[in-house]
């Protein structure tokens, strides 16, 4: 009952972007397959469908990057339902193109996609009073990760029953349908959706930067332990299959993290919403280098579950805190630009993570283990050195008041 009251706290805006972010995600499950899908239906050699791959998850950090900047000059609302219409039609068109043309298409879909995810967290940090936005970015959060303990079985089952050409036909239809949903149910006009802050004679983004230092060093240390974090995805599975796990077991690890962020994120992030927020991401930054150090005596069942633990825990603290800190700390014309190099640095291991991680296990495994503590823990150290930074308390002025509840809502069909 406590979670429902909390979720009742939220404004009605993040509720509806939450649900969204879930609509989004069940149908979000083509990344899972691609290589599988590339290297079997389309028969291309792993090298082929590793540049493939290679550049889609390139396009999707451009998008997360850049996404604000639009949104500062357009209105986060319009790119968010631009990139949804431009993702879900290349995807959705993606089985019927020759090879060649999955070059261009398919970084333009992901790149879409990261521009969406950048316009999704600037709507929530314009809809939302400084101060109440840690619940609300772990709401969205707790949507997101609901919808990936869904949508990976439905898209195997997708391909088992029908074929892989289908799970690009349902991402494509359902992120179309996401974005008919967003437009029914976010207000057009007379909102911070629908009207960006211009301020011709605002700072320009390195300037406000510059008087907000702990913003730089935190965005540096989430870069460097997104690098880390991600290790989980890559080389952690080859270091266990090499100790003798099986696959269920690491699946059995990946059901761990998401059960207990799923169930602890909201109620975490607002037991925490009056702690100093650089002290909470700090914290949570250097439970990850824990978690990496347990691996460094051995590879055991139960150091695997500790350290799965550890990084659990260390994610719950810090990244719903550390997105809602950058939100606070933005100046109301560059909200979706501040937002956009947050969403890009958290996202950034998903292309560095893999090539870097391997490169190091592969040349000198025992070394990995070590090397990816002592980042993450100068990552979290840093970051708790940075609450004596000058600028650090500055307060913005929020773009606009909390967004009021539409007319009416549309159910989802």
């Amino acid at each position: 009952m406590r979670f429902f009251r909390i979720v009742r706290d939220v404004p009605r805006t993040v509720r509806l972007l939450a649900f969204g972010s879930f609509l989004n995600g069940v149908v979000s499950f083509t990344f899972v397959f691609l290589f599988v899908y590339l290297t079997g239906p389309r028969g291309l050699t792993v090298p082929q469908a590793g540049v493939i791959a290679g550049v889609g998850g390139i396009g999707l950090v451009a998008g997360n990057f850049t996404g604000g900047w639009f949104g500062d000059r357009y209105g986060h609302r319009r790119m968010l339902l631009t990139g949804a219409l431009v993702s879900g039609t290349a995807l959705a068109t993606l089985p019927v193109l020759p090879v060649v043309a999955m070059y261009g298409v398919l970084p333009l879909a992901q790149y879409a996609a990261g521009v969406v995810r950048a316009a999704n967290s600037a709507l929530v940090a314009v809809s939302v009073p400084e101060g109440s936005r840690r619940q609300s970015f772990a709401l969205v959060r707790a949507g997101s990760n609901a919808a990936f303990a869904v949508g990976p079985p439905l898209g195997a089952l997708i391909a088992a029953r029908f074929s892989y050409d289908w799970l690009f036909l349902a991402d494509g239809l359902g992120t179309l349908f996401f974005a008919g949903y967003a437009a029914t149910v976010l207000p057009a006009h007379g909102t911070a959706h629908g009207r960006p802050v211009r301020a011709p004679g605002a700072p320009g983004l390195w300037r406000e930067l510059r008087v907000r230092p702990a913003v730089l060093v935190l965005l540096a240390s989430i870069l460097c332990v997104d690098l880390v974090y991600r290790q989980q995805y890559s080389t952690v599975p080859v270091f266990l299959a090499e100790h003798g796990h099986s696959a269920q077991f690491y699946g059995w690890l990946l059901s761990i993290n998401g059960g207990l962020i799923l169930l602890l994120e909201l109620p975490a992030a607002h037991a925490l919403r009056r702690r100093a927020p650089l002290s909470i991401v700090g914290a949570g930054l250097l439970l990850v280098g824990l978690g990496y150090a347990v691996l460094i005596p051995g590879a055991g069942a139960l150091f695997a579950v500790t350290m799965m633990a550890s990084l659990t825990a260390g994610e719950i603290l810090y990244k719903t805190t550390a997105t809602a800190y950058v939100a606070d700390q933005a100046p109301a014309h560059a909200q979706g630009r501040f937002q956009s190099l947050y969403a890009g640095a958290s996202i950034s291991g998903q292309v560095l993570a893999p090539p870097l991680g391997g490169a190091l296990y592969a040349a000198a495994p025992g070394l990995l283990w070590p090397a990816c503590a002592v980042l993450a823990g100068g990552a979290g150290a840093a970051v708790l050195v940075a609450r004596r930074l000058p600028g650090t308390a500055v307060v913005p002025v929020c773009a606009e008041e909390p967004v009021p509840a539409p007319e009416r809502q549309t159910q989802p069909g």
